[in-house]
């Protein structure tokens, strides 16, 4: 899976670009507040209709454009596919080879990315919401059917809060009911997720620490002990029943799905209290490289990798584990840094392509030749 092409206009502080990146490495580079993590927003919002950044839809429309638009092609499997993003004030339109697409769902996997920002390192140390949204956007990736759950049990859960805040509850048991039925789902496919992803990751955290401690990913649930629907189901009743007075109280569903946590653990100690910050960056590499083989393990070809700010994020030794992991697969990476430096990829520099990102404009400076 690759982009062979790249097109924006309106979007953000780029100006006009049109451009056709690399097979393999591309390198934009430029001093700070120039638009180089505008650019790999621009191609997560191109696969995935969001971004990997909190904003509204008025933040994305360069200042005085009436709209952004982020168009790309795409080859994935012997097959091409034309993708066309148009971002306005009052909502986003896709189209996919020209037709018009009215599910997010309809989108999924023509162009999959996975992002290594400053940002992850940061919900490490953060509130549960920042570890829950990476776990929704993740297991949508790789299992197209979460997301239909995911956006089910907001809306059952929309409902059952606008009666917790009615003086009329009536109805409320059966709203208890749905949410408890979608929330099992959600729950379960989430439970697949990480437990999948944790196996995967304690191996390329092992590499990546010479095997000196064992890190670990896992998601436990609020009174639930099953791992299938069935069996979650009786347990959320459960759960929410032992939360319907202080539900009632401040007009809001305080336990669930939309209230759990995600848990990152080193040596079996949580990683948020004992972790040093170079130990928080490797559990956060691997992380993201067990979510590459993860998707390339469901579509059978590896995602894009959009890897932003790398000369602050990795120091050498993460960064030959880094190359040597893409290197050995055939992925297509995005990566911003302040300085001119293919030099960081060693051998992998000889496959290069390098932008020079100024003031929103792209140079193409040409390509890498030497080994």
């Amino acid at each position: 899976m690759y982009l062979r092409y790249l097109a924006i206009v309106g979007f953000r502080n780029l100006e006009a670009v049109r451009i056709e990146p690399g097979r393999r490495f591309n390198l934009f580079y430029g001093l700070n507040g120039q638009g180089k993590t505008n650019l790999l927003e621009a191609v997560y919002l191109l696969g995935n209709t969001r971004s990997f950044r909190s904003a509204r839809l008025p933040e994305y429309i360069r200042h005085g454009q009436p709209q952004a638009r982020i168009q790309g092609d795409i080859a994935s499997a012997g097959i091409h596919n034309s993708i066309k993003a148009t971002l306005e004030p009052g909502g986003r339109r896709v189209e996919l080879d020209g037709k018009a697409l009215h599910r997010a769902s309809d989108l999924h996997g023509k162009l999959n990315a996975v992002v290594f920002s400053p940002d992850d390192a940061g919900m490490i140390r953060s509130g549960p919401e920042a570890r829950r949204r990476y776990l929704d956007r993740a297991v949508y990736q790789s299992d197209i059917g979460y997301l239909h759950c995911w956006h089910g049990y907001q809306r059952i859960l929309k409902q059952r809060n606008h009666l917790l805040k009615s003086a009329d509850k009536s109805g409320l048991e059966i709203w208890t009911e749905q949410l408890a039925q979608m929330g099992a789902e959600v729950i379960e496919r989430r439970l697949q997720f990480v437990y999948q992803l944790n196996d995967i990751m304690q191996r390329h955290y092992a590499t990546i620490s010479g095997g000196c401690e064992t890190a670990g990913i896992a998601y436990r649930p609020e009174g639930i002990q099953g791992v299938r629907r069935e069996e979650i189901f009786p347990q959320l009743l459960d759960l929410f029943d032992r939360h319907s007075r202080s539900d009632e109280r401040f007009g809001t569903t305080t336990a669930g799905p939309h209230r759990d946590d995600v848990q990152f653990f080193l040596d079996g100690r949580p990683l948020k209290a004992f972790g040093s910050q170079g130990q928080q960056k490797s559990f956060i590499l691997a992380l993201k490289m067990a979510e590459m083989e993860n998707l390339q393990s469901t579509f059978e070809e590896p995602p894009l990798l959009l890897l932003d700010d790398m000369s602050s994020e990795l120091d050498s030794c993460r960064h030959a584990n880094l190359v040597d992991f893409l290197t050995s697969r055939d992925v297509q990476v995005f990566m911003t840094t302040t300085e001119r430096s293919p030099a960081l990829l060693g051998h992998a520099a000889a496959h290069c392509s390098i932008f020079h990102v100024q003031g929103g404009n792209l140079t193409f400076e040409g390509n890498e030749s030497h080994e």
